[in-house]
């Protein structure tokens, strides 16, 4: 974990909400995933058993770490073209998050773009390494223009 940004050490519970949580939640669990290669019921059920996972939106939380774990091959065939190094030498934060803001980014439209991708920066800025942030930011905004390019192209006249 990241103990440079005090931004979010300071007030742990500064804008966690209950999806935030579950986005933090789905986060461990798909590292997790990645680097023991569990299957999602096991990963899931030691998620849930995590201190804290109360305050999740524990639905959420299914979703996202069952709908990435289960699409993560055409997730990482859709990033691969935005990212500028193989997905697997990515940390395995970074490609974490990265799977879940891929997978938000193609699933969740009711979700406005830009919300998707505060999130997983976020996320990165919590748990990742320094400048990671950074990195997620800039793939997860060229795959919103090609998921998402109607609202990406009126989100720029704005």
């Amino acid at each position: 974990m990241n103990t440079t940004d005090k931004s979010t050490h300071a007030n742990p519970n500064k804008n966690r909400t209950p999806r935030h949580r579950a986005r933090e939640f789905a986060l461990q669990g798909l590292y997790q995933w990645l680097l023991n290669n569990e299957p999602a019921a096991t990963v899931a059920k030691h998620i849930r058993s995590a201190h804290g996972f109360d305050k999740a939106d524990s639905e959420y939380f299914t979703e996202l770490l069952n709908g990435t774990i289960a699409q993560s091959v055409e997730l990482r065939e859709t990033l691969a073209p935005t990212v500028d190094r193989p997905i697997t030498e990515l940390s395995p934060i970074e490609h974490a998050v990265l799977l879940l803001g891929a997978w938000e980014l193609k699933n969740k439209i009711e979700i406005p773009y830009r919300v998707v991708i505060n999130e997983a920066v976020e996320l990165a800025k919590s748990f990742g390494g320094i400048d990671g942030h950074k990195y997620v930011n800039g793939v997860l905004d060229r795959m919103a223009g090609k998921l998402r390019p109607d609202e990406a192209a009126a989100d720029a006249k704005r």
